[in-house]
């Protein structure tokens, strides 16, 4: 496993179900395009999961 993930949103929560909105919110993602690190850990990484298609992740 990589040390951290680097994840960007790449598409818009407009219509998205609430959970997917909070958990990309949760995620540090306010805006399109921004980009945060966060820790490789499997709490991280089910996140991403749930919003897989609204984000875009680099392991770093």
């Amino acid at each position: 496993m990589a040390e951290k993930l680097k994840v960007t949103l790449v598409k818009s929560t407009i219509g998205s179900i609430p959970k997917h909105k909070k958990t990309v919110e949760a995620l540090g993602l306010k805006k399109l395009h921004k980009t945060v690190e966060l820790p490789d850990n499997e709490c991280v990484r089910g996140m991403v999961d749930h919003v897989r298609h609204l984000v875009k992740v680099e392991e770093i």
